[in-house]
């Protein structure tokens, strides 16, 4: 990719890396950086496959969201359907496994809201968005020691959850604001 010589000041070069930590989840390294002014730098990234997070919505317009426990907060949170990305699986295989794990739906049209990045400062996490419609009920398969609650919530009032502070996951917060934009709410 050409970058636009008004930019190339933000360049950082890595000098060097090391991994130090490695996880089932993701790998933490320590970059050692030239800026453009030629001062040394060092920089902690969490190395991460990414993942998918899927909002399904039936025909009346009601989502099948997730509550779960999440131990970096020590609380219940609510959130979209989502999971980490395996070792070279696409985003949308990732999106329906862990739409049919954690809710027991199968869809019939997947629409994608393409991806974000979920913190660029010290994370390469992507997360690929997802919104799910013509859903069939087959089965909930949660993975072994996964616990979680489905609940179904009108797409209308999770835009005003949001709004009010009241769904605190970035991913989830997208996810609804793009399938209200997009159906018309």
């Amino acid at each position: 990719m050409m970058m636009e010589e008004r930019y190339r000041n933000l360049i950082e070069t890595t000098e060097d890396s090391e991994v130090i930590f490695h996880g089932k989840v993701f790998d933490t390294i320590v970059k050692k950086v030239s800026l453009s002014d030629g001062k040394k730098a060092s920089r902690e990234i969490v190395l991460h496959h990414g993942g998918a997070c899927i909002l399904p919505i039936d025909d009346d317009l009601n989502c099948y969201m997730v509550r779960q426990f999440r131990s970096p907060f020590e609380k219940i949170l609510l959130e979209a359907p989502a999971g980490k990305l395996e070792p070279d699986e696409e985003p949308l295989t990732c999106a329906v496994r862990e739409l049919l794990e954690e809710t027991g739906f199968e869809a019939s049209e997947i629409t994608s809201f393409g991806s974000m990045i979920a913190s660029p400062g010290y994370d390469s996490e992507v997360i690929w968005l997802f919104m799910a419609r013509g859903l069939k009920q087959v089965g909930q398969k949660l993975d072994e020691g996964e616990f979680l609650n489905v609940e179904k919530i009108p797409l209308s009032e999770l835009v005003s959850m949001a709004e009010a502070g009241q769904i605190s996951d970035s991913k989830t917060q997208l996810c609804i604001y793009k399938a209200a934009r997009r159906i018309g709410i």
